[in-house]
């Protein structure tokens, strides 16, 4: 059913009209590069226990050269590819990204990570094992590990391997991981030997559970990023990270009588359910081609979903199968999280391709009203290797300790920062990894953030080469 003016105008209302937000996040930023402007000291003015605003303090510089962090505030190094060994014996993977924890036996932390590697295993130094049991295609390089996290001990073991750029995914409200391959390649395509672009659940609990990988054919074959479940309604949301056109967001509904649970998902037929991509309206109901033509944080669309054709992109892409003005597309749609009865959705940056340039955005979607909200909104950073701004939100959490924390894939310096719910912003860690040169520096963007289930570590990633860390120090509820 369509979404109607009256109902969109009705709904609106009730959340006055986009201005007075509630939830979590609140309205968080209200000028472009609003969050380009921490509300802490610089460096060297004042300690962690004297600090009484926004976030931690300064970020300290670290003499092993990999996180700096307020004082007060630690890392420990869970994984490093090529250092750090899996139970087989063989080298942690390489390229870490999308992370979900869980709660395991005894106390434990357990965490299913991703690593993003695309292409052929020659390509790569450190490729996910081929785990007998395990594998989807041999000739594919990525894949999922699982991690084990006590006070004292790490393990790690692969959960999936033989598919391919494992970029983001999706903790579901029965525990378990979804993990979303960001890849069109077909079968004879870039060495692959079966078809790419699916979503596969991961089981952190349950080895035997992974065993003979199906993807889920129902939620379609595209350039996969994240996604979430609806824990009420059972629904999926999913993006793409895609261009040329730029990419949907989807949603997919389950089959009638269908009900969510371990292993529930494999079972689905490849046409269970109904796909469909979102399609947005302004107040006025006028269709709104792109995301990027919100500029105003605030700024409150109406979204109607149409139905997929073809969504396995047998002959023709998914987001190619719909022609202008049939959905609203956005440019780089990347993490997403479920919280305050919704999901959180972020767009990391437009540029040329798009109708309005800016530097990252992040929405939320309320699948009560059929409403999206604009929650964040950056301005082009003008200098990147700068310290100071942010650009480039990618995955994303909506922190117990309020407001969201954000990992930052944009250009030069690169940061873990918070927001809270009135758009104060601050940083909280700071890669000074160096991948580059000394004469041109480079560092890798952050991925995976999730906070243990308990809420006192924040796990997180550094991509390149692969490092899990997780930060431990005098955490607290941040004010509006």
């Amino acid at each position: 059913m369509s979404l109607t003016r009256r109902d969109f105008a009705r709904n609106t209302a009730a959340t006055g009209a986009g201005v007075a937000l509630a939830g979590t996040v609140g309205a968080l930023a209200s000028a472009p590069n609003a969050l380009a402007f921490a509300d802490t000291e610089t460096a060297g003015e004042a300690s962690a226990d004297a600090h009484h605003g926004v976030g931690y303090g300064p970020l300290l510089p670290d003499p092993k050269g990999i996180l700096a962090l307020p004082a007060g505030f630690s890392y420990r190094v869970i994984t490093y590819s090529g250092k750090t060994t899996l139970e087989s014996g063989e080298p942690t993977p390489s390229n870490h990204d999308g992370t979900a924890t869980f709660d395991g036996p005894r106390g434990a932390t357990l965490l299913v990570n991703n690593h993003e590697l695309k292409g052929p295993r020659a390509n790569w130094t450190y490729p996910v094992p081929l785990t007998e049991g395990l594998v989807y295609d041999p000739a594919a390089s990525g894949g999922c590990t699982v991690v084990e996290v006590r006070r004292d001990h790490v393990a790690e073991w692969v959960g999936i391997a033989g598919t391919s750029t494992n970029c983001a995914g999706g903790r579901t409200p029965w525990d378990t991981w979804l993990t979303c391959e960001e890849t069109e390649d077909k079968a004879g395509h870039n060495g692959m030997t079966k078809d790419h672009g699916y979503v596969f659940e991961v089981d952190p609990e349950d080895r035997r559970a992974n065993r003979d990988p199906r993807p889920i054919k129902a939620f379609g074959r595209y350039a996969h990023e994240a996604v979430v479940i609806d824990p009420e309604r059972g629904h999926a949301y999913l993006t793409e990270d895609a261009s040329g056109p730029n990419g949907l967001l989807y949603r997919w509904v389950p089959p009638q009588g269908f009900e969510h649970g371990r292993g529930k998902l494999r079972t689905l037929a490849d046409d269970a359910g109904v796909l469909q991509a979102f399609k947005c309206f302004d107040s006025g109901g006028k269709f709104v081609d792109d995301l990027s033509r919100a500029t105003k944080t605030g700024t409150v669309y109406g979204v109607d979903w149409v139905d997929v054709p073809d969504r396995d992109a047998k002959t023709v892409s998914v987001r190619k199968q719909f022609t202008t003005g049939q959905v609203t597309r956005a440019r780089k749609l990347e993490g997403m999280w479920w919280g305050d009865g919704g999901t959180y959705i972020v767009s990391s940056f437009a540029r040329e391709e798009s109708p309005v340039q800016h530097d990252g955005q992040v929405w939320f979607y309320d699948p009560k009203r059929r409403t999206l909200t604009l929650k964040v909104l950056l301005g082009v950073n003008p200098d990147p290797a700068k310290d100071g701004a942010f650009d480039g939100p990618d995955n994303i959490t909506v922190s117990p300790y309020g407001g969201l924390v954000i990992a930052e894939d944009g250009e030069g310096v690169q940061h873990l920062f918070g927001a809270t719910e009135s758009g104060r912003t601050y940083p909280i860690a700071r890669n000074e990894l160096n991948i580059g040169t000394a004469e041109e520096p480079e560092y890798s963007e952050f991925t995976g953030v999730t906070f243990s289930p308990d809420g006192r570590t924040l796990f997180a990633n550094i991509q390149e080469p692969g490092i899990m860390l997780a930060i431990t120090g005098p955490w607290k509820r941040q004010k509006r």
